[in-house]
């Protein structure tokens, strides 16, 4: 756990494309649930949100 939080802070690719991923991750479920219109309603700004996110994580270092 500790090397995840220094990973975040030290800007490193790794821990980043984890956070990235669970966005993405979240975004879908969120457009799949069908229990909640807002949910649904905010899922395409999450996964865009995480897969942008996603691809300027992959330029940081690892």
């Amino acid at each position: 756990m500790t090397d995840f939080i220094k990973g975040l802070r030290g800007f490193r690719r790794g821990a980043w494309e984890i956070v990235a991923s669970v966005l993405i991750a979240l975004g879908v479920f969120m457009l799949m649930q069908p229990f909640s219109l807002s949910l649904y309603s905010a899922s395409f700004i999450v996964t865009l949100v995480g897969t942008v996110m996603f691809i300027i994580v992959s330029h940081f270092p690892e």
